[in-house]
């Protein structure tokens, strides 16, 4: 059975998931890997759900507040063992839930044509694709999402 668990980014489980996603994204955005990773520090997170299969921990996605009533998606991964499982989709309803418990009202996020699954995950969640924002504005592999949560 699967276990959800609400936590920050010192946890160590999420810092060793966290590692497996960036060697993912490496592979995935070959030179580009610097430009995204200086935006995707896990330093200082304070809202990081864990997803846990027989005590192992499997997935995980992170929440930070982006402006005001707007909170940012961040760090979303399952291990590839455990996909096609339901397991994002369930990390990211509870991060949907927390939001709204802090009070936002919106979710964004951005991800990147090379991350297909990723883009089919939202879009099965209903997150509309957005112009980028910030500091995604012309960065052309990327598409940004957005669901209002209220």
């Amino acid at each position: 059975m699967l276990k959800l668990l609400r936590t920050d980014s010192a946890n160590p489980d999420f810092v060793e998931l966290v590692k497996y996603l960036d060697a993912d994204l490496r592979v995935r955005d070959g030179e580009d890997h610097g430009f995204f990773a200086q935006f995707n520090k896990i330093d200082k997170i304070k809202y990081v759900v864990l997803a846990f299969l027989n005590e192992k921990a499997v997935g995980c996605g992170a929440i930070k507040e982006y402006e005001p009533g707007v909170i940012e998606v961040k760090r979303m991964y399952v291990a590839p063992e455990n996909r096609e499982n339901g397991i994002a989709t369930q990390i990211l309803k509870e991060l949907e839930k927390w939001a709204r418990e802090l009070s936002y009202s919106k979710c964004i996020l951005e991800t990147g044509e090379k991350q297909p699954e990723a883009v089919q995950l939202y879009k099965k969640n209903a997150y509309k694709v957005i112009p980028n924002y910030g500091q995604y504005e012309n960065v052309l592999s990327s598409v940004c999402f957005e669901k209002l949560i209220a």
